[in-house]
Parts: C-alpha cells; sequence; structure tokens
C-alpha cells in the first residue's frame, strides 16, 4: 500500500492484536463489555484509523475500507466467541452457588400464632353460633346505666365500690371500664327484635391484684335468650352443651342456688369433666339463671309476655381447667413457651 495512505496495515494490525488480547483477558461478561468499548467503541484506535479514511487517496479507498472492515470484523467476532464462553461460566457458577442440598435438614423458623384465650373465645363463639345464637360486642367504656342500674345494681351495691370498679374521670360522666359484659346483653334487648339469642365475648376489668387465679383485665363471655315460654330447663340443657362442647362428651354441670342481681332465680354453676386437674371433680365455672323481670321491663320488654335466661363464664378460668394451667399469669406474661404447648410457634 502506498506509503501516501494514512492507514497502514501495520497499524490496523496492531489495533487488532491489542484488541483481541484485551478480549481474551477479561474474566467477566461486565469485564468484556468495557473492552469492547474501549478497542472498537468511538474513541478505540480503529475508530481513529477510521476517522482518516477522508484523507486516503480514492484509487485505495476500496482496498482500506475492506482492511479496516476485516479488523473491525476479527475484533467482534473475538467479542461474540469470549462472550458466550463467559456467559456460559458465569451461569454454571450461578447454579453451583445456588445449588439446594436436599439431603440437609432445614432451618426451622419459628412463626407466630394466635393467643389461646383469643383462639378459645372464638371456639365458644362460634358454639353458640352453630346452635343459632348471634354474636354481638360493645364497648369497652361503659356507662353505669348500662354496666350497673339496667341490671338491678342498686347504688350502694359492693360491686360499685371503687375497690371492685374502675372509674373515669370527671366522675360526673359517669363512665366505668365495663365489670362484666352484661351491658352488651341489654345493648341487644335494646336493639334487636325478639326474639334474641346473643353471645356475648370481651374484655372486661377489675380491681383485682394479679394472682395465679385473679387478672385485673381479663375475659369474659356471657349469653341471654329471650323469647316465649323460656324455662330453667332450657338453660340447663343450654349449658350442658356447651359444657361438653368445651371439656369432652362425658362433662357434667349442676346448678346450686345463688344470687345475682340481674337474674332471679339464680344459681351457680359447676362443671365436671374426666380432665381436670386432680382427677374428675365438681369445679365451679360461672353464674346463670332467668333474667329478672325488672331487667327486661327496663329494655321495654312485657315480662308476661317473654321469658329469658342468661349466664356467664370466664374465657381465663376456661382455658385454665381444660387446659390444667396452675397460674393465671401465664396467660398475660407474653412468654412465648407458653403459646408454644398450644400449638402457637411451629
Amino acid at each position: 500500500m502506498s506509503e501516501t495512505n494514512p492507514i497502514q496495515p501495520d497499524a490496523v494490525d496492531a489495533a487488532v492484536t491489542a484488541a483481541l488480547a484485551a478480549l481474551a483477558e477479561a474474566t467477566t461478561v461486565a469485564e468484556l463489555k468495557a473492552v469492547k468499548s474501549a478497542h472498537a467503541g468511538e474513541n478505540s484506535a480503529i475508530a481513529q484509523l477510521n476517522s482518516l479514511m477522508r484523507q486516503v487517496p480514492k484509487e485505495l479507498k476500496a482496498e482500506t475500507g475492506k482492511l479496516l472492515g476485516q479488523a473491525r470484523g476479527k475484533i467482534e467476532g473475538a467479542y461474540a466467541g469470549r462472550e458466550a464462553e463467559l456467559a456460559k461460566a458465569e451461569a454454571a457458577a450461578k447454579l453451583i452457588a445456588e445449588t439446594v442440598d436436599v439431603t440437609a435438614a432445614p432451618v426451622r423458623r419459628a412463626s407466630g400464632s394466635r393467643h389461646p384465650l383469643a383462639q378459645l373465645q372464638e371456639e365458644i363463639a362460634d358454639n353458640f353460633v352453630a346452635m343459632g345464637w348471634e354474636v354481638a360486642e360493645g364497648p369497652e367504656l361503659e356507662h353505669e346505666w348500662f354496666n350497673f342500674d339496667a341490671l338491678g345494681f342498686d347504688i350502694d351495691h359492693p360491686a360499685r365500690a371503687e375497690a371492685d370498679t374502675f372509674y373515669v374521670d370527671p366522675v360526673g360522666s359517669h363512665l366505668v371500664m365495663r365489670t362484666h359484659t352484661s351491658p352488651v346483653q341489654i345493648r341487644a334487648l335494646l336493639n334487636r327484635e325478639l326474639p334474641v339469642y346473643v353471645v356475648a365475648p370481651g374484655r372486661v376489668y377489675r380491681s383485682d391484684e394479679l394472682d395465679a387465679t385473679h387478672t385485673p383485665v381479663f375475659h369474659q363471655v356471657e349469653g341471654i335468650a329471650i323469647d316465649r315460654g323460656l324455662t330453667m330447663a332450657h338453660l340447663k340443657g343450654t349449658l350442658e352443651h356447651f359444657a361438653r362442647q368445651m371439656f369432652g362428651s362425658d362433662a357434667k354441670i349442676r346448678l346450686r342456688p345463688n344470687f345475682f342481681p340481674f337474674t332471679e332465680p339464680s344459681a351457680e354453676m359447676d362443671v365436671w369433666f374426666p380432665g381436670a386437674r386432680g382427677g374428675a371433680r365438681w369445679i365451679e365455672w360461672g353464674g346463670c339463671g332467668m333474667v329478672d323481670p325488672n331487667v327486661l321491663a327496663a329494655a321495654g320488654i312485657d315480662p308476661e309476655e317473654y321469658q329469658g335466661f342468661a349466664f356467664g363464664v370466664g374465657v381465663e378460668r376456661t382455658l385454665q381447667f381444660r387446659n390444667n394451667i396452675n397460674d393465671m399469669r401465664d396467660m398475660v406474661e407474653g412468654d412465648a413457651r407458653f403459646n408454644a404447648q398450644f400449638g402457637g410457634l411451629v
């Protein structure tokens, strides 16, 4: 090629040799792309030689253009081949890195679940829904009228003392933290058409010390049924079915005369079941009775036409009985080991 040609074969060969060597030394696809940009991009030696084509004599342009084209082809071919090699190697390395050893022991991670009290409360509600009852809820911050007056608690009743009830300031607001879920029953009677079959689970508050058998915040499930012709026999049948659902098919109940302001006659309910701690025996479970006619009248219901029964049990007490829990504090202290006994951690 004439010396007047600014693009000499030696320069082209040198650019190709340098490019091929750099491409061969690249160890990753990303590095390979950077090499290609340096040796075949706009600022590469080949690009600079190509920019001299305007200075090439007319009779030499075809030959010189072919030379540059072949040079670019060698670089592109080397790049494509090396890219395929590196991509294959990287894919193989990734497979090795992500290999799962199916013979290795699995990593077990503990996952939480609902508290056993919440699960039991829902189970109780489901049992009554299955019998055709409704589940009702009400406010935990309650007015005295719903919590006491409508239920027949006299103004000087011991349950209204500050030693037993949390009053909310200002005193003139007549608001308390509800001491039972019975106010929900009154609200149900005021807001529903008769007949009424309602079960009311929920959180309640008492001024009790936290010990093995008491907590200042606990859960109750109370029920009320108002219909024509209801008797103590209906109450006992309902509670016997409830007890068997909670403690097994061999469970039995007995009713002992007692006094509650909002039922007359009233009874203390004991339950007997084979799995009780210390062997099968009678254990006090809750209270019940026929709804006092004065309570019905307070809700605008004619006691001559409608009768009803009501009952209440503690959810913590039920869990304690059927799972042989010695200390009620275990239910509220948040120790994950307690939940684990009920399948709470897996």
